[in-house]
């Protein structure tokens, strides 16, 4: 009945111009101009053996609070008891002749063992290729036949506005499907991760749900459910954020080719083009990233940059803000060569760069953070 509702609007405003719509009962239509009406069904056979049950099983040291003191340590000794821990999430199968998964670090974060449930309920115990908490991307493998694989949509392409429906196993529940629109994109500077580029849906995510898919109406994976902004129970308000699948494949690529994500800086410290930025360097842009500083000997000084310099794109993406630089950057490779457009006293410069070796960090965290559930 959900499904009907959620899809009947377009249905009726169809009817509308197409000749209107036929009923045998008083209730809702079930055909419009002799067509049955949509359905989501058919497409979710096909898709939903690919997102499986993940439950990750591990241990925690636990210390006695009387000797978390160091000097009571060292005069009585620690004690300290091992704890189990458990742990459900999804994942989504985007490789069926290798068995790789997809789901996010958090989910199998200190696993000493990790168990896919398909949605057959057939059982394996996976293998972790390896794991980067910084984007929360995470890869296992298994060994199994007749696996479902996802078909990759180009997350580039996805719109604010587009139908999606979440896929996963809320609560450990069991796989459920939700659906709802894409509510916003490019969401950065949330304090979830180190790297954030998420797209924002309105479709229920619930805990339980992260590592499970997002997809399109075509049953395309477009992201991958990471988290929710909650209230105090933790529940679904509306809000939830799901990795863009061009950056998690990229990701995983990189930890099944290298075993570890090997991230570079280019140097630079930016800041939003915000309203002062812009009075302050006296230009007419209203959205980019400005340079605020640059560090000694780093790439960025040996290509040119300097403090003021507004960077409106990076390999011809266009750049809202800092966070997009920080993303773009984060997920190249050392030695890559870049491309970059900037403005400095409204004049347009193009400059290409090298990623270099990250030398330091810079705590890019806001001091109050809502409340996230994952």
């Amino acid at each position: 009945m959900k499904k009907l509702t959620f899809l009947l609007p377009i249905a009726l405003v169809t009817a509308f111009f197409i000749g209107g719509l036929t009923s045998t009962h008083a209730g809702l239509p079930n055909q419009v101009s002799g067509n049955p009406l949509p359905s989501l069904a058919d497409m979710l056979e096909n898709i939903t053996p690919a997102v499986v049950n993940i439950h990750a099983e591990g241990s925690q040291v636990i210390y006695d609070p009387a000797t978390t003191d160091p000097f009571l340590r060292e005069l009585f000794g620690s004690r300290q008891r091992e704890k189990k821990t458990k742990g459900t999430g999804s994942g989504i199968i985007v490789d069926a002749r290798q068995g790789y998964i997809i789901t996010n670090s958090h989910v199998v974060e200190d696993a000493d063992n990790i168990y896919v449930t398909l949605n057959d309920n057939r059982e394996f115990r996976a293998q972790l290729i390896g794991a980067d908490p910084h984007a929360d991307i995470a890869v296992l493998q298994i060994s199994g036949k007749k696996l479902t694989a996802l078909q990759l949509a180009n997350s580039d392409k996805v719109r604010v506005g587009d139908f999606v429906v979440a896929i996963g196993n809320p609560y450990g529940i069991g796989q459920s499907v939700s659906s709802g629109i894409v509510s916003a994109l490019g969401r950065n500077n949330l304090g979830i991760e180190t790297y954030e580029n998420f797209i924002q849906t309105d479709a229920p995510i619930n805990p339980g749900n992260s590592g499970g898919a997002l997809v399109n109406l075509h049953g395309e994976l477009i992201g991958i459910n990471t988290a929710i902004l909650g209230g105090k129970g933790g529940g679904n308000v509306g809000i939830g954020f799901a990795i863009p699948v061009n950056m998690a494949v990229n990701i995983m690529d990189q930890l099944v080719n290298y075993g570890q994500v090997q991230r570079g800086q280019l140097g630079v410290y930016v800041e939003d083009l915000t309203p002062q930025f812009a009075r302050e360097l006296n230009t007419t842009l209203t959205t980019g990233a400005v340079i605020t500083g640059i560090l000694k000997d780093s790439t960025a000084e040996k290509a040119g940059l300097i403090a003021g310099d507004v960077i409106t794109k990076i390999n011809n993406r266009p750049i809202k803000n800092s966070g997009d630089v920080r993303n773009i950057v984060g997920n190249l490779r050392i030695s890559t060569r870049i491309k970059l457009t900037v403005y400095r006293d409204e004049k347009k410069h193009a400059i290409t760069a090298v990623i270099g070796n990250q030398t330091r960090s810079r705590n890019t965290q806001k001091e109050e953070l809502p409340t996230w559930y994952r």
